[in-house]
Formats: C-alpha cells, sequence, structure tokens
C-alpha cells in the first residue's frame, strides 16, 4: 500500500497543496479529480520526487520512502518530453538501464510496442513523432522497469481510440497483477471507466475520498453533477 500522510507544498503564500492524506493498495485504480488548479499536478510531482513538499510523509508497504521515492513511484506526464535524437527503442534501453531492470525486459517491451502499434517506428527519433506516438513512448519506456507505483496524468489526451483502449486494458492489467496506480484526469467517463475510488480536490484540498459509486447516492445524480456541485 501506498500512504501519503500531511502532503503540503506552498508556494509563497499559496497552498497547491494543503495537508493532504490518502492511501492507495495495491491492485487499486485511483482516480485523481478537481478543476484546474485544484493540485493534481503538484501532488504527482511531490509523489514522485520532483517537487520538494513542505510537510508530509510518504511510506510503501510500511516502509518510508525519501528523496529517492522516484525508484518506487513512477509519473507518466500529460506532455511527453523525449530525447529528440534517441530512437523510440533507445528510449526504453536507458529507462532498462538507468534502472537496473533485470533480463527479461525486453520481451515486455516488444510486446507493448506491438500493443501501441509502435513496433514499426522503434528506430525512428523522437523528433520525427507525432505526440501521440511519444506518449505511448513515454509509456512502454516508463512500466518497462516495472515500477509497483504508477502515477498517469492525463493518459487518454492525444492518444488515438486504438491507443485509448490499448491503455485503458494495460492499466486492467498492471491492476491485476498488484500495483498502485493513481490516475489525474479531467474526464470523469474515464475515471469511471479506470477506477471504482475517486480522490476529488479544490484548491489543494481534499473533499472527496470514497467509490464513484457513492458520489451518485440514493438520488439518482449523474457523477458529473454531483462533482459539479461539490467543486463549485
Amino acid at each position: 500500500m501506498l500512504s501519503v500522510r500531511n502532503l503540503t507544498k506552498r508556494y509563497k503564500r499559496t497552498a497547491a497543496v494543503d495537508d493532504l492524506s490518502f492511501d492507495v493498495a495495491d491492485g487499486q485504480v485511483l482516480s485523481l479529480l478537481g478543476p484546474n488548479g485544484a493540485g493534481k499536478t503538484t501532488t504527482f510531482m511531490a509523489l514522485c520526487g520532483l517537487v520538494r513538499p513542505d510537510a508530509g510523509t510518504f511510506e510503501w508497504n510500511g516502509t518510508a520512502l525519501g528523496s529517492q521515492r522516484g525508484r518506487t513511484i513512477a509519473l507518466i506526464p500529460e506532455q511527453p518530453e523525449l530525447y529528440a535524437a534517441l530512437t523510440v527503442w533507445e528510449h526504453i534501453v536507458f529507462a532498462a538501464r538507468s534502472c537496473n531492470v533485470s533480463d527479461g525486459w525486453q520481451a515486455r517491451a516488444n510486446d507493448m510496442l506491438e500493443r501501441f502499434d509502435l513496433a514499426a517506428k522503434r528506430d525512428e527519433v523522437a523528433a520525427s513523432l507525432s505526440k501521440g506516438m511519444k506518449q505511448k513512448t513515454l509509456i512502454v519506456a516508463t512500466l518497462v522497469t516495472d515500477p509497483p507505483v504508477v502515477l498517469f496524468d492525463e493518459p487518454m489526451v492525444g492518444l488515438d481510440p486504438a491507443g485509448q483502449k490499448e491503455l485503458r486494458e494495460l492499466i486492467a492489467g498492471l491492476r491485476q497483477r498488484g500495483k498502485a496506480i493513481v490516475v489525474s484526469t479531467h474526464m470523469l467517463d474515464v475515471a469511471a471507466a479506470l477506477s471504482e475510488r475517486a480522490l476529488i480536490l479544490k484548491a489543494g484540498r481534499k473533499l472527496y475520498d470514497g467509490t464513484l459509486a457513492a458520489l451518485s447516492g440514493e438520488g439518482g445524480e449523474t457523477i458529473e453533477s454531483v462533482f459539479l456541485r461539490i467543486t463549485a
């Protein structure tokens, strides 16, 4: 289980994330929801160690995660930043060697390249790729390292329908393998398709942490209408 306690990050007088606590169990997908400026991206950056929080603790299966928590928690950002002169395959090799991945990763990588229709692009440099192909390359390079916790920031943006389908199936497979997954998205239909539980933020504070089904309650409201009401 990933446990986050009292996460706080301020930029001058503004609290981007304010005393946030939550857990994500093995084999669970948590949707991180909220309007623009809610603190979702800052939360992700702090979780994987790219931003230093002002307060908060992180644990994985009871073991404290310090500044090197990026070895446990992997982030796939919304905007894929790749090395322009490296090929698709070279990005994957770079990730595998940087994380000292044991033998066998090549087969996993080739399987994901096929699934994302990237096999024919494996020797093309990143500068020649579309945004969607860059995003797929980043997904494959990250997942080949087999991290126990994976953060997806707006994962469906930029992917074609086939890519979205493959990513949904890939996330389902990661869940079955016991990975703890957090998906940040503005798309409520994506959240409903990928997960049963949601964490809703506004102005850095937690408004809701529970099942998506409970959001609609007995009144029969749609998830969208409840979300808009509680974040208004």
